[in-house]
């Protein structure tokens, strides 16, 4: 039998996205993603998904229906409820994160695009006809799986890994040296604040500016998500999942891994503080990490 769900209501943009779909930067596609991998992955394990399964990234009140069969949804890893056969549920604007993920058991089977099922907004491609849901939108859901009752465990690993009174880590490099210490000083020294001026492509901080002589000119290379770029005004710009794939910003540092989603899931106004972590404490935050390996 085929199933849908129907998107009857929404006040802010809404999105199909997924775990990414990396392995095309060479041409010229970035590798897209949750903003908050984090909260995508618990809300498809609740509903019997695997952890990067395509499901709904909300910035706003969402409301969907369910038709052709009973649907168990996951709001940001929540136990799954039921919505019945043509019922409606009203996700409420989210205030605690800056987004939510609205998860359906089998998943969105939106058409897979470049080994991916996320919409992609910047280039036009994959999700549901590339572009933002709509009122009236339905979306293809396949067969059901397993849910899996989130454990108080795995809740307060998730509470953790986007506290948002952590600092954020990050592995300093790789023009640090164009930089000075000065500016370092100031990037490790002060409370930055996340812009209103933010998107997919990257989160922009409001605070004290960071000082460098560099004029912008650096030969153009390829960029990473979590890349921290100093514009010519002293404003760093943390890439986001649909960051330029190339780029000639100085780069002063790099957000770790387990890192993406604790800086995704602040809200404009949310204060930000950088702390310095060497490679190995990168890597054992990997490890040790909810959606790690």
């Amino acid at each position: 039998m085929t199933a849908w769900v129907e998107v009857t209501g929404l006040n802010a943009p809404a999105t199909v996205q997924d775990g990414g779909r990396p392995g095309h930067m060479h041409h010229g596609v970035p590798p897209g993603g949750a903003w908050v991998p984090e909260l995508l992955a618990a809300s498809n394990r609740a509903v019997g998904n695997t952890s990067n399964a395509a499901a709904v990234e909300a910035h706003g009140r969402l409301e969907l229906r369910a038709l052709g069969r009973d649907v168990r949804v996951s709001v940001d890893g929540a136990p799954a409820q039921v919505l019945a056969d043509g019922a409606t549920l009203t996700v409420p604007a989210p205030t605690r994160y800056a987004v939510r993920y609205v998860a359906v058991d089998g998943a969105l089977a939106v058409p897979e695009v470049l080994g991916g099922r996320g919409t992609l907004w910047v280039a036009r491609l994959g999700g549901w006809e590339g572009r933002p849901l709509r009122t009236g939108d339905r979306l293809p859901i396949g067969a059901p799986g397993t849910p899996q009752e989130p454990s108080d465990a795995d809740l307060q690993r998730l509470a953790e890994a986007l506290d948002p009174a952590a600092p954020l880590r990050v592995l300093l490099g790789p023009d640090t040296a164009r930089f000075g210490d000065a500016a370092v000083a100031v990037l490790l020294g002060s409370t930055f604040t996340v812009s209103p001026a933010s998107d997919r492509v990257g989160q922009r901080l409001d605070g004290p500016p960071v000082p460098h002589g560099d004029e912008g000119a650096g030969t153009s290379r390829p960029m990473v998500r979590g890349a921290v770029q100093i514009t010519l005004s002293g404003a760093p710009i943390v890439l986001g999942p649909d960051h330029p794939t190339t780029g000639g910003y100085p780069l002063i540092a790099a957000l770790i891994r387990a890192d993406w989603g604790r800086l995704g899931a602040r809200r404009p106004g949310a204060p930000v503080r950088f702390q310095a972590v060497s490679l190995e404490e990168a890597r054992d935050a990997w490890r040790t990490h909810p959606h790690g390996p």
